[in-house]
């Protein structure tokens, strides 16, 4: 017992700094940094990331179809849309981290957590942009559709393995085992609160049920997920305005509230100021993962006439994510009045949602946070045996990470949330590290892209790429012909 401790004190000091002194300054920097240097594509662009999304081309620019890029070169392969990928994407971000980490990020930092997860929200949509335009430009061919990811660009973008490797083990650990912790803890933390099983009966039958989708028929279930989810999404996005309808002469009041505390005036300590800037960031970033290197992986698979269509669409997640569903919750927790009542994570948000209509609030809750964590474990395995290909192509590995998975699932459900969450920020921290620093170096290439876009687009043309636009690094760039 006291070694454990001693390994959480040790993991607590770690996250200290990195966050502190490394992280939060790099993430920060590098999303200021990137809309500035692209004046501000994620604002001044937004009626193209519409265009893009319901697939209708930026100009109609009567282009013959023949003459167009073919994106890849083998037409056999399985055309993925941008709007495909960008769902894919979103399923992943849209999670435990909307319920239950915005709920930590206001139990642990207050109030002020949301505002500084908006700011976040608002500059890293351009690193966002930046990554999920670079998954595209250095994706690669498979058998059936295309992939890619930092761990791709790393290596053909930088011409580092290593760094690529380094990579792909930090995703392996972030998303196949510490995120699986908070997932599987505040999966069983809603149930054993709604039905009182007992966690260690919940852990079990979630551990059983994960090991056999991930060893077999994951497709039909992910399928279900696919659909069932961003219904489910929509379904909380409508209740939470049900909510604020409800509670509309309180709005003026509750903003105030997240703005004062946000720079620390409605505390008696001033050192909530930090507090509420590191929650804030921490759990942003958790939630709608940009620069963190996840979402790049998705943004990768899509068929699309240039990088820079999908880099738009991964920036319009981020608002989606943060600025939308973070917000819901936020306004539901705050305007219950309960933000300050000692209740933590998904049941702070279930509590809160019951003081505003009652039990069917619990049970809604309850059976989003089902869906939404249990399909985020699924997804969250297969980001990790994606980047364990990566490194290597033998079953064994493979095997040994789904025993690990299926471990940690179960460990998820017998720790204490705030316990998960120090793991998670670490193995994010590190992650999240790995990828600012070469998106940083490789940046420039997504300012060549956008300069072409944005060239295409003032003559009035839908924007279409080659790699041959860019001679320089055309011999790194295995689609685009």
């Amino acid at each position: 017992m006291a070694t454990m401790q001693w390994i959480l004190d040790s993991i607590d000091v770690l996250n200290d700094f990195l966050w502190t002194y490394v992280v939060i300054v790099l993430l920060v920097g590098c999303a200021i940094y990137f809309t500035v240097r692209s004046k501000g594509v994620q604002f001044r662009l937004l009626k193209d990331m519409v265009k893009v999304i319901i697939d209708r081309p930026i100009y109609n620019d009567k282009v013959e179809e023949e003459k167009r890029p073919t994106n890849s070169g083998d037409e056999k392969l399985r055309k993925i849309g941008s709007f495909q990928a960008f769902a894919v994407s979103l399923s992943s971000r849209v999670g435990t981290g909307n319920l239950a980490g915005v709920a930590s990020a206001i139990f642990v930092g207050g109030p002020g957590a949301v505002f500084w997860m908006w700011v976040m929200a608002l500059l890293g949509a351009a690193t966002a942009f930046v990554e999920a335009t670079l998954a595209q430009l250095y994706k690669r061919r498979g058998k059936d559709s295309f992939y890619g990811g930092p761990a791709y660009y790393m290596e053909h973008g930088l011409h580092r393995r290593w760094m690529g490797i380094l990579f792909a083990v930090l995703i392996t650990i972030t998303f196949g085992m510490a995120n699986q912790v908070v997932q599987s803890n505040t999966l069983c933390d809603a149930l054993a609160d709604a039905a009182g099983i007992d966690r260690l009966w919940i852990g079990v039958v979630l551990t059983v049920a994960t090991l056999v989708i991930i060893f077999g028929g994951i497709t039909r279930i992910s399928h279900f997920a696919s659909i069932v989810v961003p219904f489910m999404a929509i379904g909380y996005i409508l209740l939470s305005l049900i909510v604020l309808i409800m509670n509309i002469t309180e709005i003026p009041a509750m903003l105030m509230l997240i703005v004062k505390s946000a720079f620390g005036l409605e505390q008696a300590v001033g050192g909530m100021f930090g507090v509420a800037v590191m929650q804030g960031v921490k759990r942003g970033l958790f939630s709608n993962e940009a620069g963190e290197g996840s979402a790049p992986n998705a943004a990768a698979i899509a068929s699309t006439s240039h990088p820079i269509k999908q880099g738009l669409l991964q920036a319009l997640g981020v608002f989606s994510d943060t600025i939308i569903i973070c917000s819901c919750t936020a306004f539901v927790i705050l305007l219950s009045g309960l933000y300050d009542s000692g209740r933590d994570g998904i049941i702070l948000t279930k509590y809160a949602l019951v003081e505003h209509i009652g039990n069917a609030g619990g049970l809604f809750i309850t059976a989003a946070i089902f869906l939404f964590a249990y399909s985020t474990i699924i997804a969250n395995y297969f980001y990790g045996e994606t980047n364990i290909r990566f490194i290597t192509q033998g079953k064994t590995p493979i095997n040994v990470f789904r025993i690990i998975t299926g471990i940690t699932v179960m460990i998820g459900a017998l720790v204490s949330l705030q316990t998960a969450w120090s793991f998670v920020d670490l193995a994010m921290g590190t992650m999240t590290l790995v990828n600012l620093i070469a998106i940083i170096q490789l940046s420039p290439k997504v300012f060549a892209l956008l300069d072409n876009y944005m060239q295409q687009r003032r003559q009035h043309r839908d924007p279409q790429f080659r790699r041959s636009m860019m001679p320089e690094i055309e011999k790194d760039i295995e689609c685009w012909e």
